[in-house]
């Protein structure tokens, strides 16, 4: 694929990009070329190749879901402010 230097001068507005126009024709060029090299990446045949989701096929290492402490309550809640039937009680901040 081409890019012309005008199709770049409206990618590099669009993107906020100062391009000057000197150097509009060498990036057009760079970028020509490496849009071609993506074309013949397109064109290697990948029909027997099996999508992967991940690069590396893992099976997630879980652990048993157990309860391991007790939570005191109370205990937690004896150094805030203002407490009111095991709810934390903070200002209105919506009127």
């Amino acid at each position: 694929m081409s890019l012309s230097t005008a199709d770049l001068l409206r990618v590099a507005r669009l993107a906020r990009l100062q391009i000057a126009d000197h150097e509009a024709d060498t990036y057009a060029a760079q970028l020509s070329g490496i849009l071609a090299h993506f074309s013949l990446i397109g064109e290697v045949n990948t029909d027997a190749i099996v999508p992967l989701a991940h690069a590396i096929e893992t099976v997630g290492q879980l652990r048993e879901d157990v309860v391991s402490e007790a939570v005191d309550r109370d205990q937690l809640q004896a150094g805030a402010p203002l407490v009111e039937n095991g709810y934390y009680l903070v200002p209105r901040v919506i009127e």
